[in-house]
């Protein structure tokens, strides 16, 4: 008798354990099931999606360009674009704007990559609210954002070295202009750019200088070189204002006697690359990065895991008007 209550008894505890097990599951599954759409969908009811877009700086030629194509893509999928930037190149503003961001409960927030502690604190507090961040035009590697959208700025010095180095036979002093000693994608081209002319014993950078993004200061530093070094016979300029500055210069100083390799596609490079008066200019594609940023934002939000990195490419120009095959491109 003992041992029938104790098989009883043993009976009843399994059924209990199994009834809370299948409880347990039931609630996890419908736990598991109202927490996806939380994680795949930033807002709820008629309100529209709201991307914040931080530029390095507010007017600067290639952000606008960058920001034409994000509004152009949330136009198309009904989202809010806000754009924001400081008045000239400011790091320190960068992450003020998008701590604000972030505090603003911004749906989704894109961003340049600034190499910095704080700014990747930042990033990370915003993944951890939920709030994809996507950089563009200068990656933020080592952070916790969603991907990269944009130009392969290591490549694309890279690419600006075999153009010197093809068109000088390998031999010629260089002077170098970039925008801003903090903005990291003039670092990124610059060792590009050093890696490639360092393989050439004939080829030397004689000097490098800033530009601020100002075609005046462009010319003043151009003019300062060409005038301290009378030998130099190459003058690259990676900013979207340097070559501009540069060709101003040398009509002033050296007249015909300096190769000038230039950035991005102004209407006024173009039609110096077309005169003859640049050499070449490397075009980057600002409209594209900003369009694909918001493209795999929705991609995301409906579910697709966008890739890390997508290079946007950059073609070359030159007095021919011919135009090589994009380079730097994701595969």
């Amino acid at each position: 008798m003992p041992n029938r209550r104790w098989t009883i008894a043993l009976v009843l505890i399994v059924s209990m354990f199994v009834g809370l097990l299948l409880q347990f599951s039931s609630s996890f599954i419908q736990i598991h099931t109202l927490v996806k759409p939380l994680q795949t969908q930033p807002a709820s009811g008629s309100d529209p999606v709201h991307i914040v877009l931080i530029a390095q700086e507010l007017d600067n030629y290639s952000w606008r360009a960058i920001e034409q194509g994000a509004r152009k893509a949330a136009l198309a999928y009904g989202m809010e674009l806000e754009y924001l930037g400081p008045d000239r190149i400011n790091p320190e503003e960068q992450i003020r704007l998008l701590d604000k961001a972030i505090s603003a409960k911004a749906d989704a927030i894109l961003f340049q990559g600034i190499d910095n502690d704080e700014y990747r604190r930042l990033i990370r507090k915003a993944a951890g609210l939920g709030i994809p961040m996507i950089a563009v035009d200068t990656d933020e590697p080592g952070s916790e954002r969603l991907a990269y959208v944009g130009t392969d700025n290591l490549g694309a010095g890279r690419q600006m070295g075999e153009l010197v180095a093809e068109a000088s036979g390998q031999q010629g002093s260089i002077g170098v202009l970039i925008s801003n000693e903090q903005a990291e994608n003039q670092h990124l081209r610059l060792k590009g750019f050093r890696s490639v002319i360092e393989q050439h014993p004939g080829l030397h950078i004689t000097e490098i200088a800033t530009s601020d993004i100002s075609m005046l200061q462009a010319a003043q530093e151009a003019q300062t070189m060409l005038v301290r070094y009378p030998h130099m016979n190459y003058m690259v300029g990676f900013s979207s204002s340097d070559g501009l500055g540069i060709l101003d210069a040398a009509r002033r100083v050296r007249p015909g006697g300096v190769q000038i390799f230039a950035f991005d596609d102004k209407i006024e490079t173009v039609e110096a690359v077309h005169a003859g008066n640049i050499k070449l200019t490397i075009v980057q594609q600002p409209v594209e990065m900003g369009f694909q940023a918001v493209q795999l934002l929705h991609g995301y939000w409906q579910g697709s895991i966008p890739p890390s990195v997508t290079y946007t490419g950059t073609y070359v120009l030159k007095a021919d008007r011919s135009e090589s095959a994009p380079r730097g491109t994701t595969p």
